[in-house]
């Protein structure tokens, strides 16, 4: 015969991981919203910087499924699957918190990779260099990469894309947007970031309650099984 304790644990993991499916959406959606802010920029932006969306949409795709995996074993007392549940629980978690520690390692030489790919592309300035430029000058409303005067000291022609397209005069040093591209990319990738820590952080203390309710549950399934 069930106890009351282990009822009421069995339906409070059951509508847990309803909410922790609906999580799942959630994270995917904050992951692709992320991707594709950061990846429209990514001809200047470094490719790992690209992998936290990423990891997080894969880790939401995995929640979303692995918690209808709970429910079965909470509903069904299966002690094998609410045991699979925790550890793959478990796996996700260190797996983001894996994910966290290298952004983290990697944020302090993130803006000095991407200064130099600036640089890089206006030294290039290929026809696909070009592209990628007038794209975040337009974008962003800003002129080189420090300001408008990295194109006046450079042998190129003074982009267009570096004044608002509705203005009446030539696009010139005096015209154009003040404010260089390199502080608003890296403004855009810090507020994207954050954004990522936050969900993460929500994440992570929702996986730890489903472990320790997995866990909670099997061991009084494991009790009731041994009588």
């Amino acid at each position: 015969m069930e106890s009351c304790g282990m009822n009421v644990i069995k339906y409070i993991l059951f509508i847990f991981n309803l909410i922790f499916a609906i999580s799942g959406i959630g994270i995917i959606a904050a992951g692709a919203l992320v991707l594709a802010d950061v990846g429209e920029f990514n001809h200047f932006v470094e490719g790992r910087i690209m992998a936290p969306p990423i990891v997080l949409i894969v880790a939401g795709s995995i929640v979303f499924i692995i918690a209808f995996l709970g429910c079965y074993g909470a509903i069904k007392e299966h002690y094998s699957i609410l045991i699979a549940f925790a550890a793959a629980l478990l796996i996700i978690f260190v797996i983001e918190l894996a994910v966290g520690i290298a952004a983290a390692a990697f944020k302090n030489d993130f803006s000095s990779v991407m200064k130099e790919s600036l640089k890089e592309s206006m030294k290039n300035y290929t026809d696909v260099d070009r592209q990628a430029w007038d794209k975040v000058q337009k974008k962003l409303q800003c002129c080189g990469i420090d300001g408008p005067i990295d194109w006046n000291n450079s042998a190129k022609k003074f982009p267009e894309s570096c004044c608002n397209e509705n203005m009446q005069m030539i696009c010139s040093y005096n015209t154009a947007y003040k404010e260089g591209c390199f502080s608003k990319l890296e403004m855009r990738v810090e507020n994207n970031a954050t954004i990522l820590i936050g969900v993460g952080i929500g994440i992570a203390f929702v996986e730890i309650a489903g472990i320790i309710l997995a866990c909670c549950l099997a061991a009084a399934i494991k009790k009731e099984n041994s009588k």
